[in-house]
């Protein structure tokens, strides 16, 4: 089986597209991701230095309000406060709007593609104030920058992450014996969720070689790693325990550092169970549920050799024959849907760049919800199932085909004609009753409806 255009837009990109060619060659789809990254240039997304702006704001105004004394003005400030947290939270939908754009418009889908994948490997929803609508905001300064370099580079951003700390309760993490702990005369509780989750979820696996024990150890190790609005990540050495800790039978200093955590993490990071457990979670999500287990040991050899270089890791996924095969197999998550019909339309900038919140909640949050897949809202810290059962439900095929016959007219008004638009949104995987639903709808917009329905648009 080898490389195919069409495929490869299909099953590694965001989907194919009348106006933006497909890629030439696995090589061209590699280079993209070494090139300018034009989309997030294109359509901004705040990285989480800006975003941080909004917490010192929200801060310094409950500051403010606790220190006054006059009734009217601590009212005010009161709405002051839940304001700045409706701000955040319809940013969210300008951010979400903003993905799709990037999805329609982008010439190296497999980024976009990437960059959902890591995401959602590394799910991190903030428990406290502005940080629970700060995902976005993570995505784009831990996980983007890192998609063409090392997993170990990619794992100490996320892992050291304020909105990673928050969702794991690792922000008042202290050693039992550490100084913090001496001076305030009680013992504060040792977070092991953060530990627990980098070993489980993003690196070794539900299945891999550790023990509680080596839990306990990596989360003393990350003792004194927390968040401070002013200053960023930071690392207290008062809160930090002391004393040398072992993790699987590595044994960093017993000097705190955060240097012993960048250490133990890409130790983590380079181990060959993280290899097995990303090269099969690659090979489940970009090529089958099922995936030929050549393919999964052709890519954790690589993954092994290079000790985790991402780049390296991709191209021994695109260049075994399995990841060609032609046959639809995945189906695609709703909001990878949703975003490749925007592109098979050839969405432009407007209207959807300028909806008002509102309206994006209606046209996207709710479907989204309804297809069983809210924006940026995994119920746990290991994202969204990979299993086509878990798309596949009554409720949600019923809404993805209601989405597929309203939506479309509400964000491109200039509906392509349906016989074109099949041929350009299925290329060569197009069935001859596809085409003729196409050619004997009742309207355009229903036609357009039923060529997005099709198994063969669903499925990658």
């Amino acid at each position: 089986m080898a490389f195919s255009p069409e495929l490869a837009e299909i099953r590694f990109g965001c989907g194919l597209s009348p106006v933006l060619p497909a890629p030439p060659d696995a090589d061209a789809m590699l280079a993209g991701l070494q090139g300018p990254d034009t989309m997030a240039d294109r359509y901004p997304i705040e990285d989480f230095d800006t975003y941080n702006d909004r917490v010192l704001k929200q801060g310094d105004l409950a500051r403010q309000r606790r220190d006054e004394t006059d009734d009217a003005a601590r009212m005010e400030l009161r709405e002051s406060i839940r304001q700045a947290s409706r701000d955040a939270n319809m940013a969210r939908g300008t951010w979400a709007a903003r993905t799709c754009l990037r999805w329609s418009r982008t010439d190296t889908g497999f980024r976009e593609r990437l960059v959902a994948f890591w995401a959602d490997h590394f799910t991190a929803i903030g428990k406290s104030a502005l940080l629970r609508y700060a995902s976005s905001s993570f995505v784009e300064s831990a996980i983007r920058p890192h998609v063409a370099g090392t997993f170990a580079d990619m794992l100490i951003a996320a892992t050291t992450h304020p909105v990673m700390m928050d969702a794991l309760d690792q922000l008042r993490s202290a050693g039992p014996n550490s100084p913090i702990v001496a001076k305030r005369g009680r013992v504060q509780g040792l977070n092991e969720n953060l530990a627990r989750e980098v070993m489980e979820l993003h690196t070794l696996g539900v299945d891999g070689p550790y023990t509680q024990a080596d839990v306990r150890e990596l989360a003393k190790l990350l003792t004194g790693i927390t968040y401070r609005p002013r200053l960023g990540t930071v690392y207290l050495k008062d809160w930090a325990e002391p004393g040398a800790e072992t993790v699987l039978g590595q044994t960093y200093s017993a000097e705190p550092s955060i240097d012993n955590v960048h250490a133990a993490l890409t130790d983590l990071a380079q181990h060959p169970a993280t290899a097995r457990h990303l090269a099969r979670k690659l090979a489940v999500h970009f090529v089958s549920d099922s995936p030929d287990p050549d393919l999964v040991a052709h890519i954790e050899a690589r993954y092994t050799a290079t000790k985790g270089d991402l780049m390296a890791t991709y191209a021994a996924m695109l260049d075994h024959p399995a990841a060609w095969d032609p046959r639809p197999a995945n189906v695609k998550p709703p909001l990878d849907f949703m975003a490749s019909a925007f592109r098979a339309l050839a969405m432009q900038d407007e209207p959807i760049g300028s909806m008002p919140f509102p309206h994006l909640r209606l046209r996207i949050f709710v479907p989204l919800s309804l297809m069983g897949q809210p924006w940026r809202a995994p119920i746990g810290p290991d994202g969204w199932p990979e299993d086509d059962a878990a798309w596949v439900t009554p409720q949600s095929v019923s809404a993805r085909m209601r989405w597929a016959m309203e939506a479309p007219q509400r964000f491109c008004p200039d509906l392509p004609d349906p016989r074109d638009f099949v041929d350009s949104a299925l290329g060569p995987f197009v069935t001859e009753p596809v085409r003729f639903a196409a050619r004997a709808a009742e309207s355009r917009s229903e036609a357009i409806g039923l060529v997005l329905s099709a198994p063969a648009f669903q499925r990658r």
